[in-house]
């Protein structure tokens, strides 16, 4: 905890000498000893009836029974402040009061640690809001344990570091070493501790720790006081030696204390010296003096010690770190331990619990929030509903603190139940539905469920678990019989509802994943009836040690409460309590976080449920429970008609199948196939839909609610789909009914994908055959996937399609004829040529299902089809994929080729146009691949300043093509080519080429021409060689427009190319020299540049 100083704060109570009187001479007390009398703190008769005293040791292990004395002493230490006892005896004998100051000391080590830990380790686990219920925080505390305050005290006490413990009244002092650590050298801590009525009531510590908790120097001291009593010495508070002393003795101490401490009280001293021989100082009208080892006074409140402003430092500092994890830990675990304080009914629980709301309210983000309009943080809500906040908007903090404050415990009905195991009236008969007691004459408590809850939640956590008990084992009774009229009420109104439609909502406000949490309170009470036995289910066992230590629990079916059927337990209880309230019908509440909460606390309870070993009792309440839910119509979330905003039951219906499956795999099947809807996702609403109150009736049909947990509701409907898969494989006649059930209700493609690849997994498992069933289940679902990604954009298409032809090839070549026979309702052209098809015709899917050659040309067959539709439907990119998938088929491959040249003029961009005319040239096509590039560079349009772009390699490649093909050809293809490019640079690369050859060179068929180079002065060659000048002239201008001095080298260079190309002309060198000549008239004004084309060219 907190130490701000090395002293101990001011005495509350003044103390003088009781004892002075006519009997008494100054210096002399009744009973006393002499002037600095000290004893150790020895028990009765010794150290181990010490021992036993204090409950270390059985009483019939001690030495000799316990006096008196000490009997009495320890009943006064443990009630009575110190003040009490000197006002009601004149006279104290000295050996009572030391065994009063012996006792008042604490005795347990549990509530040390309570103080110097967040988790004692005996905390129930399963309690809503307690330890276990942070995120991972008894986790996290076990895994740290050596790190908290108590457990690092233990250490420093076993390792002998607590030295000159000394205790003078109701004061314990002592100096506790901190070992020297590897970058912190030795320390030496002093601490003080003081107490009253076993409880220590302030700590100090020269350590300056700041936290809420003692710091482990101050539990190392307490524990030293606890387990070595014997080994400290004691002396009566110091008022009662100084009583002892006469003036010189008086005069001697004092001088010896201010030599000794004169650096540090001599101010002090001066100063009360100044005051006490001042007649008329206030020091002087107060009859005594304060000190702070003589005990508590009678108004003091009897609490352990609290730094109250630690705690709230801490929560401020929480709460400013806003949604870090961290902090929402830290805020769960100080929840956890105003719990746990008020199960050991200590009155700082509450006081705790307070200063945290305070801290709440004065966060001024508050008010903040108000004004604006804004709704309370997520992380907020989830830290007010520790205060029992509410996720419903109507229904805040404050409501439900008013409502708490109006509840009573004065109903002598409620007195009776939980006050007695033997309260019956077999005699009742009143059947009706508030009825007092039920057939067999037990007690039944109605009231607002999670209130009566509340009241179970109450009283265990102050410390009454027999009280919770008995109030608990009445709700569930009544729960149940509840649950058994709502059944007959719908048997008989159930040809009307299901004829009419209509879906009423008999609770709004659902129990599991309410703020108060009533099923999980009503199960941990339970729960913890079967795993205690009689004398700790009073109390604690001894803690230390166990504290910590993660033990496996094992749930046993204990004799019978007598409000109980015959053959139940409190374990059967509490398991079909839970199995109620996760099946309760109830409408999803609005808000994230509340949505949130839902399904965090399904999943919790169900952890839980999941730790009990079913036995043959156990299957019974599940096979009642599941029975009922399929059977109570609108009182069921698994009723026939339910409302559309329903919680889901996925992921209850997974664990409810997988528990009953071994037992009754019909029950099993019919409950989760029940619950494989999603109501929310269907494109409409049921026609009676409208039984909710109005703020949930507005929801339009058609439209989704905001459900902001709708993508994991999903998941779990995909994981109780896939557990059914799993368990129906080899069940032809189940699989096929899963399968119709996923198909119905799931409406997400992703989660329908995801089944389909776990159904192939589980189908072809390397240690046995494959399952053809559940192939075509697979294959089924991978369909269904693919007609609903057909036209929506999905990142996992691809990886969607190739995966469906693998699982086609698992199940046979019928199915693979199949999906490309259907091929548009599946696929998109693209991908039916370029994956599908070419998947099929590989040689390894050949391989695989051992096809012989009738086989293989009928699939082949297929595929060459599926290509030509392909290509009729989208040329543009099917028509290369058809070309090759239709090569050894000379019908088909001249009908490919007939629809590239179909699509040429107004479907297919030059790009395809060119790859197709190089496929073509590549397979043996030269004159068909020439003619596609013809028709390509009608396409094509090259400006005079796209020298890299990525289309002059295919025009380069077209007109050495034409060249080889011959002169025809080429000039052909030279007026296409001046008509489409406009580059100088890429003109004068083709007419370069065109020159080195003569055309025809390499013809068809590998005939060799023998003419002679083509002529620059005749066509086709003078045509290019024209347009190649004129692009040079056309581009030098263009440039020249807007040129910058830091390009004149680079156009300097350019000059250059193009009079190589005027060189070529057989009067080309007058012609660049009057184009030179022009540039230097038009652009006079660049005198720079014009000097630099006049030294490099004239």
């Amino acid at each position: 905890m907190a130490e701000r100083g090395q002293l101990p704060p001011p005495a509350k109570r003044l103390c003088c000498r009781p004892g002075y009187g006519s009997g008494c001479r100054p210096g002399q007390r009744a009973g006393g000893a002499g002037p600095g009398g000290g004893a150790l703190c020895a028990g009765p008769s010794s150290a181990a009836a010490a021992a036993a005293a204090l409950g270390l040791l059985p009483l019939g292990k001690t030495q000799s029974p316990e006096s008196l004395l000490d009997i009495a002493a320890r009943k006064v230490a443990e009630k009575w402040p110190f003040q009490r006892v000197e006002e009601r005896f004149e006279r104290i004998p000295e050996p009572v009061q030391r065994r009063i100051v012996y006792w008042s000391f604490p005795r347990s080590e549990r509530e040390i640690c309570m103080y110097s830990s967040f988790n004692t380790g005996a905390e129930d686990p399963a309690a809503p809001g307690g330890a276990g219920a942070a995120p991972g925080g008894a986790a996290d505390a076990a895994a740290d344990e050596n790190r908290l305050p108590f457990r690092r005290g233990i250490a420093l006490l076993d390792g002998g570091c607590v030295d000159n413990v000394l205790q003078v009244g109701f004061h314990l002092s002592g100096t506790v070493t901190e070992p020297a650590m590897p970058s912190e050298p030795e320390t030496v801590c002093n601490v003080a501790i003081s107490f009253d009525r076993c409880k220590i009531t302030s700590v100090t510590c020269s350590c300056g720790n700041k936290d809420i908790f003692y710091c482990a120097h101050v539990v190392a001291l307490s524990l030293y006081r606890i387990r070595k009593p014997d080994q400290v010495k004691l002396h009566l508070p110091i008022s009662e030696t100084l009583f002892q002393m006469n003036r010189d003795q008086l005069q001697k101490f004092v001088q010896y204390l201010i030599t000794v401490h004169h650096t540090e009280v001599l101010p002090t001293a001066q100063k009360l010296a100044d005051e006490i021989l001042s007649q008329n100082s206030e020091i002087n009208q107060v009859h005594g003096a304060p000190d702070p080892t003589a005990g508590a006074s009678i108004d003091d409140e009897n609490c352990w010690h609290l730094d109250e402003e630690q705690v709230q430092e801490q929560v401020k500092l929480f709460l400013s770190q806003g949604g870090y994890h961290g902090s929402g830990k830290q805020l769960n675990l100080l929840f956890a331990k105003v719990r746990e304080m008020l199960k050991m009914r200590d009155s700082n629980g509450a006081r705790m619990l307070t200063l945290i709301t305070e801290q709440f309210m004065a966060d001024p983000r508050l008010s903040l929030w108000r004004q604006q309009g804004t709704a309370m943080t997520d992380k907020y809500r989830q830290l007010w509903d520790e205060l029992d906040s509410s996720n419903r908007p109507h229904r805040t903090v404050f409501t439900r603190a008013i409502e708490a404050c109006d509840l009573h415990w004065q109903d002598s009905h409620l007195q009776h139940i939980i006050s007695s195991d033997l309260y019956t009236n077999y005699c009742y008969h009143d059947d009706t539905e508030n009825s007092l007691f039920d057939s067999h004459g037990w007690p039944l408590w109605h009231e607002h469920v999670p209130t009566a809850c509340a009241r179970v939640d109450a009283l265990r956590s102050h410390g009454y678990p027999r009280e919770a008990l008995r109030l608990a084992i009445a709700i569930v009774n009544t729960l149940r019989r509840q649950q058994q009229k709502q059944l007959e009420m719908f048997r008989a109104q159930k040809k009307e509802l299901l004829h009419r439609g209509v879906t009423s909502v008999t609770n709004l406000e659902g129990w599991v994943g309410h703020p108060l949490d009533p099923i999980g309170t009503l199960f941990s009470s339970l729960m913890e009836a079967c795993r205690v036995d009689d004398e700790s289910f009073h109390g604690f066992s001894d803690f230390t040690e166990n504290m910590g230590q993660c033990k496996s629990l094992e749930y046993q079916h204990l004799p019978a409460h007598k409000f109980l059927e015959e053959g139940e337990s409190y374990l059967t209880l509490a398991v079909e309590v839970a199995l109620i309230g996760l099946g309760q019908q109830r409408i999803m509440p609005d808000g994230l976080y509340a949505q949130e909460k839902v399904c965090r606390n399904e999943e919790q309870l169900i952890s839980k449920l999941q730790e009990i070993e079913l036995d043959d009792t156990l299957v019974k309440i599940f096979r009642k429970q599941a029975v009922f839910l399929l059977e109570a119509g609108q009182y069921s979330g698994l009723g026939e008609v339910i409302h559309r905003e329903s919680v889901p039951m996925h992921t209850f219906a997974k664990y409810l199948f997988t528990s009953l499956l071994p037992h009754d795999a019909e029950l099993a099947y019919k409950t989760a196939l029940r619950a494989m809807r999603l109501l929310v996702l269907e494109s409409t609403a049921p026609s009676g839909d409208m039984s909710r109150p109005h703020h949930i009736a507005s929801v339009v049909p058609n439209r989704y609610p905001r459900w902001f947990t709708l993508s994991h509701i999903e998941s779990q409907q995909c994981e109780l789909a896939s557990t059914m898969l799993t368990a129906a494989k080899g069940d032809v006649q189940r699989l096929g009914t899963v399968l119709e059930s996923i198909q119905k209700n799931i409406h997400s493609s992703s989660h329908i994908f995801k089944l389909a690849q776990d159904a192939f997994k589980i189908a072809t498992l390397m240690d046995s055959l494959p399952d053809i069933t559940l192939l075509k289940v697979s294959l089924e679902l991978g369909l269904q996937v693919m007609r609903m990604t057909l036209s929506t954009l999905n990142w996992r298409r691809r990886e969607m399609v190739r995966w469906l032809v693998t699982c086609a090839t698992e199940v046979g070549v019928y199915a693979l004829d199949s999906i490309m026979q259907n091929w548009f309702t599946l696929f998109t052209p693209t991908e039916a040529t370029s994956i599908v098809a070419t998947t099929v015709m590989s040689n390894s899917t050949i391989v695989r299902l051992h096809l012989d050659c009738h086989q293989q040309e009928k699939l082949a067959g297929s595929a060459r089809t599926l290509a030509l539709q392909c290509a009729m439907k989208d040329p543009q990119n099917c028509a290369l994929s058809a070309l090759t998938l239709c090569e050894k088929d000379h019908i088909a491959f001249e009908t490919a080729y007939q629809i590239v040249l179909d699509a040429a003029t107004t479907g297919m961009s030059y790009s395809q146009l060119f790859t197709i005319a190089r496929y073509m040239e590549h397979r043996g096509y030269p004159m068909r691949a020439y003619k596609l590039a013809t028709l390509a560079m009608t396409h094509l349009n090259l400006s005079y300043n796209q020298d890299t772009h990525p289309a002059i390699n295919d025009v380069l490649w077209a007109c050495a093509l034409s060249h080889s093909l011959g002169k025809n050809e080429l000039a052909a293809i030279i007026p296409l080519v001046v008509k489409s490019v406009k580059c100088a640079t890429v003109l004068s690369d083709i007419l370069r080429r065109c020159t080195l050859t003569t055309p025809g060179m390499v013809g068809l068929h590998g005939r060799r021409n023998s003419g002679k180079l083509m002529s620059l002065d005749k066509a086709p060659l003078r045509q290019l060689l024209d347009a190649t000048i004129g692009a040079y002239i056309n581009t030098t201008h263009s440039r020249l427009t807007h040129i910058s001095p830091r390009h004149y080298s680079e156009f300097i260079e350019f000059l250059s190319k193009a009079r190589e190309t005027f060189l070529m002309a057989h009067d080309g060198h007058i012609q660049f020299t009057q184009f030179i000549d022009n540039l230097k008239q038009i652009y006079k004004g660049k005198k720079k540049l014009m000097m630099l084309v006049r030294e490099r060219f004239g």
